[in-house]
């Protein structure tokens, strides 16, 4: 990763939205290339993580622990189904709600995907200099949890 030059700034006089969408952009590239040799997109190794934290969830809070929403989230699902990486299973107590589980396969990946998160974490911890980071996470919460009016 490149150090930041002093002289770079902000684009569109400071524009929130644009800036996040560059950055954003920016580190879906470098987690892309990170995970590539896993086999998986970024969505999906989120979706992996989730269910590594909770096996087992329905597919609408897995969509949105991962920020997508549930309405989009089901051909994200296939294509890890078709990967053999989870199951889907009808839920006993609701009969129109799915749980998604990892399978032997997705359970497997389990080491590789902390061991990558760790690595793009550190990466990116280096960027920030003296507590930087932590004061950028604490953005981060703050922004995630803005509602809409």
């Amino acid at each position: 990763m490149k150090e930041l030059s002093k002289t770079q700034s902000l684009r569109f006089n400071g524009s929130l939205w644009c800036n996040l969408d560059i950055a954003l952009r920016n580190l879906d590239q470098i987690y892309s290339l990170a995970i590539q040799p896993l086999g998986l997109t970024v969505i999906e190794w989120y979706i992996l993580r989730a269910l590594f934290e909770q096996d087992g969830q329905h597919a609408s809070e897995l969509a949105r622990a991962v920020g997508r929403a549930a309405t989009s989230f089901t051909p994200i699902l296939d294509k890890l189904q078709k990967k053999n990486m989870i199951e889907r299973r009808a839920d006993p107590a609701d009969r129109r709600a799915v749980r998604i589980f990892l399978t032997d396969d997705g359970r497997k990946q389990k080491s590789a995907i902390r061991q990558s998160a760790e690595r793009i974490d550190s990466q990116l911890r280096e960027l920030f200099p003296n507590g930087d980071y932590e004061a950028f996470q604490n953005s981060l919460v703050l922004l995630q949890s803005l509602e809409q009016n």
